[in-house]
C-alpha cells in the first residue's frame, strides 16, 4: 500500500554531536510533524549540553553538492537553514536555492565554524541574499539587533518573526512581522528551565515543514511555537548544561500532518 507523500522536507545546518541542536534536532522535528528529513550538512561539530569543544568546517562546493543531490532526485517541499558558518556557504546556498520556488525558513545563526560571533559586514551581506529568498527569517534578540533591529527589518520589506525566548521577563512575546499587515503577536508564560538546547533550530525546523504541508504562514508559525513548548516541557533531563528537548515523547503523541 502506498501512503500520502510526506513533505519533503531539506534542513542546510551544522551536525550537533549532542543530538540536541542542528541537523539532529531538524530531522527530529521534521519527523515527528510527519514530514521526511534530508540535509546538507554546513560544519562537523564536537559538542554537549556544555559547550563547544571543536568545529570542522564542510567546502562550500560539498555544501552545495548535498542540496544539489536533493532538489535533483526526491525534491523539496520546503527549506530550513540555519547555522552556515561563513558568508562563502552562505552565498553557495543563496546560489542553489535561487530559483527553487518553494517556502524558506531562514534561522540567522550568527556563529562561525570558529565558534566566533559572525556579525561583520561580509555576513551580513550574504544573509541579505538569503533574506530576500526566504518567506520568514526567525532572528533571536541578538540577531536582530545585529540584523538592524525593527527598523532595518522593516526597511527590507520581509517577513520575519522576531523570537522573544532571550528576552528577559515572565512572558514569552514573539512577533510575526510582514509588509502590509498587522503584526501578529504570541504571548505565553516563560517555562523556566535549563533545558532549552535547540529551540531555535526546532522552531524553524518546524515552521519549515508546516509550511510544506501547505499551511499558512500563521497557522505554521502557532503549530511550530505549541511544538517547542511541548517539547520544552518533555525534556528529558539530559546534560550537565543547557539539555535538549524532548521530541521523542511529542513523537508518541503529536498530531502530525
Amino acid at each position: 500500500m502506498i501512503t500520502a507523500q510526506p513533505p519533503r522536507i531539506l534542513s542546510i545546518a551544522g551536525s550537533d554531536s549532542s543530538g540536541g541542536a542542528g541537523i539532529q534536532a531538524d530531522i527530529k522535528t521534521i519527523t515527528v510533524l510527519g514530514g521526511y528529513a534530508m540535509t546538507a550538512l554546513t560544519a562537523l561539530t564536537a559538542q554537549n549540553t556544555c559547550g563547544v569543544a571543536m568545529v570542522d568546517a564542510v567546502s562550500p562546493a560539498m555544501v552545495a553538492a548535498q542540496i544539489n543531490a536533493c532538489i535533483d532526485d526526491i525534491g523539496v517541499d520546503a527549506v530550513k537553514i540555519g547555522m552556515l558558518g561563513s558568508p562563502a556557504i552562505a552565498e553557495v546556498v543563496a546560489q542553489a536555492l535561487e530559483t527553487l520556488r518553494v517556502p524558506i525558513v531562514f534561522d540567522p545563526v550568527m556563529i562561525a565554524t570558529s565558534g566566533a560571533t559572525l556579525a561583520d559586514g561580509a555576513t551580513i551581506a550574504a544573509f541579505e541574499r538569503l533574506m530576500a529568498l526566504a518567506t520568514l527569517t526567525t532572528p533571536n534578540v541578538a540577531e536582530l539587533a545585529a540584523l538592524g533591529g525593527d527598523s532595518g527589518m522593516r526597511a527590507r520589506g520581509i517577513a520575519y518573526l522576531a523570537k522573544g525566548g532571550d528576552s528577559e521577563g515572565v512572558d514569552v512575546i514573539d512577533r510575526l512581522v510582514r509588509p502590509g499587515t498587522d503584526d501578529l503577536v504570541w504571548t505565553a508564560p516563560r517555562i523556566v528551565t535549563r533545558h532549552t538546547h535547540g529551540t531555535g533550530c526546532t522552531l524553524s525546523s518546524a515552521i519549515a515543514t508546516r509550511l510544506g504541508a501547505g499551511a499558512p504562514i500563521e497557522q505554521a508559525v502557532a503549530d511550530a511555537r505549541a511544538l517547542v513548548r511541548a517539547a520544552l516541557l518533555a525534556a528529558p533531563g539530559l546534560g550537565k548544561g543547557h539539555g535538549p528537548l524532548g521530541h521523542a515523547a511529542l513523537a508518541r503523541s503529536w498530531p502530525c500532518g
